[in-house]
């Protein structure tokens, strides 16, 4: 948790976060799946692929199972809205940073030398927690997007979650952290532009964090419920963004 952040009071908290938030673990469970769609009659084809890679949203973090988290539940929704079977993998790490999406979990990805439908990247809260700059991050998210352009047709990056939501942080830290989110994804929509891949922002979307079954017992990652609501409008950005192609062909 980052102590130097925002506002003296913003600190304290952050201080006293660092201290009283005990983190989820990682689930248990396959992090790979197949999602169909309602009405598959079996033979609609080979499923359309997606891989993940990322930090605690893409491991599931705050579900009994991984099969509970953001990614299965994109899938799901995907399937849904394009009519076709989604076969889904997940490389998660809770605490990682994009540093860490280049050099260890990206990595992984490539040594598989496999191609994907849809590549989702999705990490930044902790690279703001861990207070590394702008440039920082300008320049391991620029890497990573190096990387990853020969392994998905459709490249999106996803935002972090919703900190300033999270009922475990303090109310100034939670402001801090917004700013710091919103400065942040000013940068990856400019790195995004220059890669040619899309940027998805859900910092302000709804997503109802406000339910009281949003958040997992440790009131810092979501739950299942949590992940069901912010997959819906994921996979509706990613359906509008990918629009033109006929995937019922």
């Amino acid at each position: 948790m980052t102590l130097g952040i925002g506002t003296p009071v913003a600190t304290l908290e952050a201080l006293w976060a660092k201290h009283t938030v005990h983190l989820a673990e990682a689930p248990g469970g396959e992090p790979s799946g197949v999602k169909r769609f309602e009405g598959s009659d079996g033979e609609a084809g080979e499923p359309l692929t997606m891989c993940a890679v990322g930090d605690s949203m893409v491991a599931g973090c705050g579900t009994d199972d991984q099969s509970e988290g953001l990614v299965p539940d994109i899938a799901a929704g995907l399937a849904e809205r394009l009519h076709r079977d989604i076969a889904w993998q997940a490389h998660g790490k809770l605490g990682a940073t994009m540093r860490r999406v280049r050099y260890r979990l990206l990595p992984e990805v490539l040594k598989e030398g496999k191609k994907f439908d849809i590549l989702v990247i999705c990490a930044g809260s902790n690279d703001i927690m861990a207070n590394r700059t702008l440039d920082e991050w300008r320049a391991d998210l620029g890497a990573v997007l190096d990387e990853a352009k020969p392994l998905g047709e459709h490249i999106f990056v996803l935002s972090p979650g919703q900190m300033q939501h999270e009922l475990s942080l303090g109310h100034a830290l939670r402001r801090a952290l917004e700013h710091e989110m919103d400065e942040q994804a000013a940068v990856s929509e400019e790195v995004c532009k220059q890669h040619g891949v899309a940027y998805v922002n859900m910092i302000h979307e709804d997503v109802h964090a406000d339910a009281p079954d949003f958040f997992s017992p440790d009131h810092f990652h979501p739950s299942a419920a949590g992940y069901r609501y912010m997959s819906s409008g994921v996979a509706d950005k990613f359906c509008s963004l990918m629009r033109g192609r006929d995937y019922d062909e």
